[in-house]
């Protein structure tokens, strides 16, 4: 399974089988792990086998069931650390799709343990649940593209990045990131200040990217 092909079939899924990640998934997702670690200066952490990570009250009111493993979402309390997270971490998500495991973002709802290392200076924002899901989850409904960016007169790869970030996971599937092409042939990505928003637009930007091309833009300062 592709990278795009992935981005179709990914869904949020929160009831999961007792299947253990095979060894070869979870040297595939370390390595991305570190990678992404050492690119944005982040924390990020697999934890496997916990069974007690969601079993809050939350969690069960929004119905997980099965979880054991999962990523803990951590780094230094900077500027940008939602965003990076979010960015990161949904290249996790859509590697763990071609690897042929489920995954769902979670932010509140989630037992922080004593598995996840959380230095004095870092912030544990949120969890990636992660593994054999007893459904592919659902699609959910999206906003009309005009609601993410003016899209008169704009360039096919502009389109194209707008359509793959319609398709990104957002928290309460709220939506709230829109794109604009400047004058200097930039794209400048905002968000309405929201809980979770950083991580959001940070998962969006990543599919944009992947929608339009790194190549053809570059991000607005």
């Amino acid at each position: 399974m592709t990278i795009q092909e992935a981005i179709l079939a990914r869904h949020s899924v929160r009831q999961y089988s007792n299947r253990p990640l095979l060894p070869t998934q979870v040297e595939a997702l370390n390595q991305q792990i570190a990678a992404s670690n050492a690119a944005k200066g982040l924390h990020i952490q697999l934890v496997t086998n916990e069974p007690k990570a969601f079993s809050g009250l939350f969690s069960k009111f929004l119905r997980f069931s099965g979880a054991m493993n999962y990523i803990a979402m951590v780094g230094r309390d900077l500027p940008h650390l939602h965003e990076h997270l979010g960015y990161e971490g949904e290249k996790l998500v859509l590697l763990a799709q071609t690897l042929g495991l489920n995954t769902c973002w979670v932010g509140g709802s989630f037992s922080k343990n004593r598995n996840v290392k959380v230095e004095p200076h870092e912030m544990y924002v949120a969890v990636i649940a992660i593994g054999h899901g007893t459904n592919q989850g659902r699609q959910h409904k999206s906003k009309p593209i005009d609601t993410f960016a003016d899209m008169n007169g704009k360039p096919d790869w502009f389109r194209q990045g707008v359509e793959c970030a319609m398709l990104a996971p957002s928290a309460m599937n709220m939506q709230n990131f829109h794109f604009a092409l400047l004058s200097d042939g930039s794209v400048k990505a905002t968000t309405k200040p929201k809980p979770f928003s950083g991580i959001d637009l940070g998962i969006a930007k990543l599919h944009f990217e992947l929608g339009a091309g790194k190549d053809n833009f570059r991000w607005a300062e």
